[in-house]
């Protein structure tokens, strides 16, 4: 376990926008940066940084955090998981303590599949470079295909033996366990014994966005037609392929700097280009592109480039996933390479100065080299053109951005021979399906949700912790959110029963608040938030918002950075404007106000579930019942009143 006094290093060193640029685009926008969401699929930016407070957040899918949180939903992995990537990041020196006995058992299972996956990806390594077989085979199929021994390293290549069980006697032997290897997909059971899956193969390991190995591919060299060409690592827990991209690691930087992505097909055609000097590049590893695949690439760029062998007979059945790249608003380009050739191949031949400006020469957008391959199909046949028709129609229709979309309707238009109007309209009925498809399933959704909450138990009018679904939670909400933000500052002063004016922090008249009425925080996270920032607000140099934000407490410094998140900022323009009062200067106001109505709220609420018990009829006809719920309502009004009149006589001065 790591050690109190390592955490705050590595909290303190390490900065959120240097580690969130490693895999977002961002742009300045004011004090803060944004770019799209790395958690879900945007075509606006909607996902911001701010290095000030040291946090993050997606006003979209609302995920965000201090930059623990970030690695951990970026990478999923666990607290310390995160903590040991920026130390390892920052080059500090974790220094630990024992682990107890449950602590070891509550080792995570996507850290020991890691852990066998890195063992593996050595294994392999190891075994291409010194054993005679892995010279003999897996070194002369890498030589043939030209690879160079630093491209070999680079990518860590490697060679499974051909022996059925070398990999799995080796783990066994190191004290991996069986389970972990078959839940990666290393080996699997046959006839009761342990057998490794990639024997006799080349090894492609296959790498996330920070680096580390999730999967393995295997091509065979044998020429056993009754085996699989190529073998991938299954799903597991820890590999999921519709979501990775073979060499995004080594491609993020490039990609980045070049503004533009080019998309292959294979392992060697990623290698081959990036060992010609071609960095920016990526595979779906011979799988359709998936929408996870396509929000990966766009987080780095706009623009990508589908590169397709020369005698390429399945670009046709590609054109579904270049639809999904225009849905996504990303520009798609499309370059035909020589016949003959693919992406490995011509890369060999060619240096990176070369290759790109053959691409240049040769690239034209998706909607074009669609149009052109279709009308060379379809050439008198009317039928066949009416298919084209339709089929760039509906290509041309999933762009998000109006202007494009017209852009491409008048190209198609002098393309196909066909008027504006036409092609225009039918993208209309389109659309206009689209959008009622879209409200059914809304309406279907509401609906459910209406069926699911209309139930009258008790419970269901009484506070629930965690379901915040009545006015007080929201007000609970923002009470702890103010003292996030404001809670060791003077927010008032107060007379005492002498007269004297006695300052008080916002934590301070929180807390005399609620005892007064002897009341608490229902969510146990927000009591625990206060009592602790009581505990400590006496301490030196005590800063609440930076104390929850590295808490320990993963659920708690998570809602410290929704909560300290701003979506919006207030111009330089209006700041010097004194009829704008920021909320730090009207502390005396909102916090009083706040605390109010959130009392209101809990007897407004209980009030509310007393009415529409007394409407039942076994309760209405039960007198002695009704009676004590008339009582209890009664209670509640004087309640409410006196509330309301020790809200007005109060003296706060500001």
């Amino acid at each position: 376990m790591i050690d109190k006094a390592t955490i705050d290093q590595i909290m303190d060193t390490a900065q959120i926008l240097d580690v969130v640029s490693e895999f977002v685009t961002l742009r300045r926008r004011g004090a803060n940066f944004v770019g799209l969401c790395p958690f879900h699929n945007e075509k606006t930016p909607s996902f911001s940084v701010s290095p000030a407070k040291g946090i993050c957040k997606c006003f979209g899918c609302g995920k965000g955090g201090n930059v623990v949180h970030f690695i951990m939903e970026h990478e999923q992995l666990n607290y310390y998981e995160s903590l040991r990537f920026l130390a390892k990041k920052y080059n500090i020196e974790i220094k630990e303590r024992e682990l107890s006995t449950e602590e070891k058992e509550a080792q995570s299972l996507r850290e020991s599949l890691f852990i066998v996956n890195d063992f593996a990806n050595n294994h392999f390594q190891n075994t291409l470079e010194n054993h005679l077989e892995g010279k003999s085979i897996g070194q002369a199929y890498f030589k043939q295909r030209g690879f160079r021994p630093d491209t070999i390293k680079k990518f860590q290549l490697g060679y499974s033996l051909e022996e059925s069980d070398t990999l799995a006697q080796e783990a066994i032997k190191n004290g991996f366990k069986q389970e972990f290897l078959i839940k990666n997909g290393l080996c699997y059971e046959s006839y009761g014994k342990l057998v490794d899956r990639f024997r006799g193969r080349v090894i492609f390991p296959i790498h996330t966005l920070s680096g580390k190995v999730v999967a393995f591919g295997g091509r065979i060299l044998s020429s056993n037609s009754k085996l699989a060409k190529y073998v991938n690592s299954p799903e597991s827990e820890i590999y999921h392929k519709s979501n990775e991209l073979y060499g995004i690691y080594f491609a993020k930087r490039s990609i980045v700097k070049e503004d533009c992505c080019f998309l292959v097909e294979g392992y060697t055609d990623v290698i081959s280009m990036h060992q010609a000097g071609v960095e920016n590049v990526v595979s779906s590893s011979g799988t359709a592109l998936t929408p996870g695949q396509i929000r990966l690439i766009h987080r780095f760029t706009e623009n990508i480039t589908v590169l397709y062998d020369g005698d390429s007979a399945g670009i046709e059945a590609s054109l579904r996933g270049i639809d999904m790249l225009l849905e996504e608003g990303l520009n798609v380009k499309v370059v035909l390479l020589p016949n003959g050739e693919d992406p490995d191949s011509f890369a060999r031949k060619h240096n990176a100065t070369d290759f790109r400006t053959f691409i240049t020469a040769n690239e034209v957008d998706f909607i074009r080299f669609k149009t052109q391959l279709l009308l060379s199909e379809s050439a008198n046949d009317p039928i066949k053109r009416a298919e084209l028709i339709s089929s760039v129609v509906k290509s041309i229709s999933v762009i998000p951005e109006a202007i494009v979309r017209s852009v491409y309707i008048k190209e198609s238009s002098r393309l196909l021979n066909i008027e504006e109007r036409i092609i225009a309209g039918e993208i209309g009925k389109l659309k206009k399906k689209e959008d009622q498809q879209l409200q059914s399933r809304q309406k279907r959704e509401e609906q459910k949700k209406e069926k699911a909450t209309s139930t009258h138990d008790y419970q269901s009018y009484l506070p629930q912790e965690g379901k915040e679904k009545l006015l007080f939670y929201k007000i609970e909400r923002l009470i702890i959110q103010t003292v996030l933000r404001y809670g060791e500052k003077i927010m008032c002063k107060v007379e005492d029963n002498n007269g004297n004016e006695v300052p008080l922090t916002v934590i301070e008249f929180i807390i005399k608040d609620l005892s007064y009425d002897d009341l608490s925080f229902h969510n146990p996270i927000h009591r625990q938030i206060l009592a602790e920032a009581r505990e400590h607000l006496k301490d030196d140099n005590f800063k609440v918002d930076d104390y929850f934000l590295k808490h320990s407490d993963v659920e708690i410094s998570r809602l410290a950075a929704e909560l300290l998140s701003d979506k919006y900022q207030l111009s330089n323009l209006y700041k010097e404007d004194e009829t704008i009062i920021p909320d730090e200067d009207r502390l005396y106001e909102i916090v009083p106000t706040l605390m109010g109505n959130f009392k209101n709220e809990i007897v407004d609420s209980e009030i509310k579930h007393l009415l529409k018990e007394l409407q039942k009829p076994e309760v209405f006809n039960d007198n002695e019942t009704c009676n004590q719920m008339m009582i209890r309502y009664q209670e509640l009004k004087n309640i409410q009143a006196g509330m309301a009149k020790r809200l007005g006589d109060r003296v706060i001065l500001p």
